[in-house]
């Protein structure tokens, strides 16, 4: 029973592409319309990948997910709008009705291919609109870190 639980709530998340979600534990609730994976979490869908303690996904009554929530040492590696990046923090929400990332406590995103880095306490990116913002709660300013090409004169 768990197993069909799992790949129905697995062919709800997926719609056209594939994810596999593998973890230690498997629990959902129909009513609450809620899925939760608890231990090694490993989530996968094209080369995007999230690793976390935990998942936790909320379905609207049509079984189309509303919200993801990773939490617990959240690692993800992801493509967005063909940039690479990795981002790590303490939790990771994703909203997949705005198409946007929030990354909480000790927030870490890293663009790949130009190297450029930003930490903070929070880190909001939205995919649509590739809007990305950093804000820090506590006495740590945010940090922005990028390379300065020098312009050679011949």
């Amino acid at each position: 029973m768990k197993l069909l639980l799992l790949l129905f709530s697995l062919a709800a998340i997926a719609s056209a592409e594939t994810v596999e979600i593998v973890a230690d534990k498997f629990f959902t609730d129909e009513k609450k319309q809620i899925t939760e994976f608890t231990g090694n979490v490993v989530a996968s869908k094209n080369s995007n990948k999230l690793v976390a303690k935990k998942v936790v996904i909320i379905f609207d009554k049509n079984r189309e997910p509303l919200q993801y929530t990773a939490t617990g040492d959240v690692e993800v590696d992801m493509t967005i709008n063909e940039n690479i990046y990795f981002g790590s923090s303490e939790t990771m929400i994703y909203d997949p009705i705005k198409n946007q990332y929030t990354f909480l406590t000790n927030a870490f995103f890293h663009e790949k291919v130009t190297n450029k880095k930003v930490y903070g306490d929070k880190i909001f990116v939205n995919q649509t609109t590739g809007r990305y913002e950093v804000e820090s709660d506590g006495d740590e300013p945010v940090k922005f870190i990028f390379k300065v090409e020098k312009n050679s004169k011949k």
